[in-house]
């Protein structure tokens, strides 16, 4: 574990030491007698202790801490680390929006609820609950909304403005999918009789719903996320999804300080 998390975080080892500028990339630095770090070729400057202390939080960010628990750890006033986590949370948000073009090829459809206090049945006694959209290419990366209702033509809206005519689309048996044949391929699978379709083994939506296994996992460790910012919470998951293959802690240095150079 101990090399692991050392590889991870080792693209920060030359910015904490002052020795990198944070937010070109360039070695041509000096230290001021303030403690600052000062670029001498973008001109811009930060206070050492600041930085290493923005990148202890943006450690604990990637690690999943909650923000209380980092504050005790680093013994920091918890809006300190609320404000970093806020920010890149934002940033990531609109990434993950931003991102790539349609989903094409095989995607898998499917709606899940999150938050409320009890459980109901598709589409009704959804009390409290934040209701999401996801679309999944297989092989790939996922797209997720948060959606006011799951009607036929909310759920349509949503797969023509994400989805590429021509796709084949896997999905299970609720109505709301009747009129995908008009975009694609359409394969359904009827979850009271099996969760894989028998006559075609790819005719199944374990892709999506491993996704929303992983979403409420991550969720789980903040221990309830208001409805108002679990959109936020909600693009952070999948963007650490889309770019699980990547080191995910140096994307979030670059994205949180600007940084762009390799």
């Amino acid at each position: 574990m101990g090399t692991g998390r050392n590889t991870v975080f080792s693209c920060a080892a030359n910015f904490l030491r002052g020795r990198k500028c944070i937010f070109c990339g360039s070695f041509q630095v000096l230290h001021t007698s303030r403690g600052y770090v000062k670029c001498q070729l973008c001109g811009k400057s930060k206070s050492l202790s600041r930085l290493r202390r923005e990148i202890a939080i943006l450690q604990g960010f990637y690690q999943l801490q909650p923000a209380y628990r980092l504050a005790r750890d680093l013994s920091v006033d918890v809006k300190v680390v609320t404000r970093v986590y806020q920010r890149l949370r934002e940033a990531l948000f609109h990434l993950a929006e931003l991102e790539g073009g349609k989903l094409k090829g095989e995607i898998e459809l499917d709606e899940a609820y999150f938050g409320g206090n009890r459980k109901g049945k598709r589409g009704r006694a959804a009390a409290g609950k934040s209701v999401v959209f996801g679309l999944l290419e297989r092989e790939s990366r996922v797209y997720t909304k948060v959606v006011e209702s799951v009607s036929a033509d909310e759920l349509m809206r949503h797969i023509q403005a994400k989805t590429r005519k021509g796709s084949v689309y896997y999905t299970d048996a609720f109505r709301g999918y009747q009129s995908l044949k008009r975009y694609g391929k359409h394969h359904t699978i009827n979850h009271s009789k099996a969760f894989v379709s028998r006559q075609r083994i790819k005719n199944h939506i374990n892709g999506i719903e491993g996704f929303w296994s992983y979403a409420k996992h991550i969720l789980y460790h903040y221990r309830g996320v208001s409805k108002y910012h679990f959109p936020m919470y909600l693009k952070e998951i999948e963007y650490r999804f889309n770019h699980r293959t990547e080191n995910l802690f140096k994307r979030f240095l670059k994205i949180y300080f600007g940084y762009v150079s390799p």
